[in-house]
């Protein structure tokens, strides 16, 4: 073995859901949580967006 094998590997910088969190530091959660809460906010942007455009076009078809 080479001391590469034997260091602790560093956490993923992406987030898995259900990943071990007790290797992470505080600062490495808070990170976690905001990006999550941005791509959240992301996903709400895109669903609204999706949600106009269905209900301009079933308007559309509707005349």
């Amino acid at each position: 073995m080479n001391d590469e094998e034997l260091r602790p590997k560093r956490p993923s910088p992406i987030h898995e859901i259900g990943q071990d969190l007790s290797t992470l530091s505080i600062a490495e959660i808070e990170e976690r949580i905001a990006a999550l809460r941005n791509e959240i906010m992301r996903l709400d942007t895109a669903k609204s967006q999706k949600l106009a455009a269905q209900g301009s076009a079933k308007s559309f078809f509707k005349r």
